[in-house]
């Protein structure tokens, strides 16, 4: 169903991987991006993938949002796991596309019931693996 503001569908296929990850965690990441006035499937990423292989699936000139499944340990030394939605919008993006990823990504958030920690990010240093873990904590 479309958002009235947006005209932005959501593809039945980004809550089922993503209820995956959730639920049987067969995945690490989701990077999802918007085609055709709808958030589609862009890569999935393996549960043996690592934050690096997330960070570079983000394209540097384009904006895209993305689900990570965090993996952490406490200081009381329990493994504990979170759920990030980030907001990728690099500066050098068109003007145009971040103003409909802006525009789009509350609904679509909600669309992704479960996740934990929002990260908005313009800059590959504004998502760094010491960024995340400290949001995480």
């Amino acid at each position: 169903m479309a958002n009235a503001a947006s005209g932005m569908a959501v593809n039945d296929e980004c809550k089922l991987k993503f209820l995956e990850l959730k639920a049987k965690r067969n995945y690490r990441f989701i990077v999802f991006k918007i085609e055709n006035q709808e958030v589609v499937l862009e890569k999935l990423g393996g549960p043996e993938e690592t934050y690096e292989d997330f960070s570079a699936s983000l394209p540097a000139d384009e904006c895209r949002y993305a689900v990570f499944d965090f993996d952490f340990t406490t200081d009381e030394n329990c493994q504990k796991s979170k759920i990030f939605f980030i907001a990728w919008s690099p500066d050098i993006s068109k003007v145009r596309h971040k103003m409909v990823y802006a525009s789009t990504k509350d609904r679509f958030k909600r669309e992704l019931d479960g996740i934990q920690v929002e990260l908005q990010a313009t800059d590959p240093s504004e998502m760094s693996f010491d960024i995340v873990k400290s949001r995480a904590l």
